[in-house]
């Protein structure tokens, strides 16, 4: 099973935590309490880590979709027999619509087998694993409802069809035939609830779960009309699919351990929230979203981050908003495809990354008219931040892609510390008094030329990863899109030259020489220059090549090999998602300037979409 690719799978999810389904309809990843709580399954870090598949117990072909508008998962299975179609769902609360989907989900999976044509014996294997694979449940049967509990955890299995229990699992073999259908529910709930998981009829949560889906689908349907509208649509679903409802936090992604490189040791656990995914966030959120999940990731990080200290700014959090996220290795688990050590926690979460002050002003600046007035609290808040900006310039840093080797002073670090000074000059009076406006001001002028001098590399002909280095980086390609440069600049565009000649393949952009495989935010960051330095075409034809790499359900992990075309990483992957919505609305822009015969002009530095359309 490990050796089978990671975009094989399919992904569920109801406002508080997600599951993954493969092809072969094996439930190998789902941890109910919240996305980041301790698994039931995860068959994907090893083989005894606990699934749950129905699957026909002969040689198959499959196919697989989403019902339209929704994260409801219907896959056929043809046999020489029949015809068979197994629909999952993360059961959704019955009755909720448009932005309350999710807030209290029932914490149930709902698996509905029906019959096609022909015969289809089918074979059912239940192995409930909890704590990520350390405890094998007790398994008791009554009623027709398997009972499955250990420790902190219980889970509830109803089905049309008898189990049989021994040794931590369940099994059951049965036929479905041309109009049958049986339905199987899963329940979870505390170990020491007095009330046993909730146990809908399968039918009905999966309606439910579809119309709750749909109804959010339709909120949204006439929020974005540009290019390539379809997979900006369901790259915003993913989003909705990803975020916690309770807190409106979205996390980086549903899995933990999910290699960068088969075997290889860069596996992290991405179920958490970074603040350097926040202004993409907000940005993808009003293109494709609505302005009330904009807001409410707004108000996360506002509560989240609450007053600033000399402590660097924290770069992520729980859900709930949590800090400590001490990270350890769980040596049980053998890991993706032989990928150790697995880990949960995030030891990323002290450092100090200089690039989320930028962040999140920018963020404060889209959203400024909403933001009118200032509450107390966040106009404290984004002072506090262009102040530490002021102060952090100065300082190594553990940069964008989370270095554990070393602190260096990264050119993207740099740039987001102008970005926060930029827009906190912008806010003017409404942020600071004269004194602060011209402290803020005069770094931000400081940064500007030691990135321009210390930043560019006259030899290579491009800016480099870190001062008064020649290694090349993917993350300097933010620059116009945060307003640093113009796309057409000579240094920018000899840098996306440079950049796209030596760090890509196959259209697919590495981080940096030596990154095991091509990762799909900096590929469509490389979409997004060329669209605003004019180059229309070309920017058009590689979103095109980037699009179609998402596997057979619209779904991006991290990283894809440009050779084999596999994608590696933890899956499915917010930022690459983010970065799809962000490039959609930036080459539509491109090319509705080109139609109207407009020259090319740079984007003023955070402009929103209430003025013309477009988002910084």
């Amino acid at each position: 099973m490990q050796n089978g690719r990671i975009d094989d799978h399919g992904f569920l999810a109801d406002g508080r935590s997600a599951a993954l389904v493969d092809r072969d309809g094996s439930v190998n990843w789902w941890s109910p309490p919240r996305f980041d709580g301790p698994s039931v399954f995860a068959r994907l870090l090893d083989d005894d880590a606990g699934h749950w598949s129905i699957q026909p117990a002969e040689p198959f072909t499959t196919e697989r979709s989403y019902l339209p508008d929704t994260l409801v998962l219907r896959t056929v299975f043809t046999t020489r027999h029949g015809r068979m179609a197994l629909t999952d769902a993360l059961a959704l609360e019955p009755g909720a619509r448009g932005h309350d989907i999710g807030l209290h989900s029932p914490r149930v999976l709902a698996r509905v087998v029906e019959g096609l044509s022909g015969e289809v014996p089918v074979r059912l294997h239940y192995r409930p694993r909890f704590e990520y694979g350390r405890v094998t449940a007790y398994l008791t049967e009554h009623d027709g409802v398997v009972d499955a509990s250990a420790g902190a955890c219980r889970l509830s299995l109803r089905g049309d069809v008898p189990l049989t229990c021994a040794q931590g699992n369940a099994d059951a073999n049965f036929t479905v035939r041309a109009a049958e259908t049986y339905r199987f529910t899963l329940g979870h709930a505390p170990a020491f609830d007095a009330d046993p998981p909730a146990l809908p009829d399968a039918d009905q949560a999966v309606a439910d779960t579809a119309a709750g889906w749909r109804s959010w689908a339709d909120l949204h349907r006439d929020q974005y009309r540009g290019l390539f509208r379809d997979q900006v649509r369901h790259s915003a679903m993913i989003l909705q699919g990803m975020t916690y409802q309770p807190s409106g936090a979205i996390v980086a992604a549903a899995t933990t351990s999910l290699p960068e490189a088969l075997g290889g040791d860069r596996n992290y656990d991405y179920r958490f929230v970074w603040i350097r995914d926040f202004s993409l966030t907000i940005q993808a959120l009003w293109r494709a979203a609505c302005l009330d999940e904009a807001n409410r990731q707004f108000d996360w990080v506002a509560r989240a981050t609450g007053r600033i200290s000399d402590e660097p700014v924290p770069i992520m959090y729980g859900v709930e908003g949590e800090r400590d996220l001490t990270e350890h290795n769980l040596d049980h688990l053998a890991g993706y495809a032989g990928s150790r050590p697995v880990t949960i926690g995030n030891g990323a979460w002290k450092q100090r990354q200089s690039d989320v002050l930028g962040e999140v002003l920018d963020a404060a600046w889209l959203m400024r008219h909403y933001l009118d007035p200032l509450t107390p609290d966040v106009r404290q808040l984004l002072r506090d931040l262009a102040d530490q900006a002021v102060v952090d310039w100065h300082h190594a840093d553990a940069g964008m892609w989370e270095a554990r080797d070393a602190e260096r002073h990264y050119v993207s670090s740099k740039v987001q510390c102008w970005t926060a000074l930029d827009r906190a000059v912008r806010f003017g009076h409404r942020l600071g008094d004269e004194p602060d406006l011209t402290r803020w001001s005069t770094t931000r002028d400081e940064i500007r030329e030691a990135v321009l001098t210390r930043g560019w590399n006259e030899h290579l002909g491009t800016f480099t990863g870190a001062f008064d280095s020649d290694h090349l980086d993917a993350s300097v390609l933010i620059m116009p899109l945060v307003g640093f440069l113009p796309a057409d600049h000579p240094k920018m565009r000899s840098t996306v030259s440079v950049i796209e000649r030596e760090l890509s393949h196959n259209g697919l952009l590495r981080r940096w020489a030596g990154d095991p495989a091509g990762f799909v935010i900096c590929s469509f960051w490389l979409v997004t220059c060329l669209a605003l330095a004019g180059d229309v075409d070309r920017a058009e034809r590689l979103f095109r090549r980037l699009a179609a790499r998402a596997n057979d359900l619209g779904l991006f992990a991290e990283q894809i090999d440009p050779v084999t075309g596999e994608q590696l990483g933890n899956f499915p992957q917010a930022f690459s998602h983010i970065g799809l919505v962000n490039a959609a609305g930036r080459l539509t822009e491109a090319v509705e300037r080109r139609a109207a015969g407009q020259p090319r002009k740079p984007v003023p530095a955070g402009t929103g979409r209430t003025e013309g359309g477009a988002s910084s």
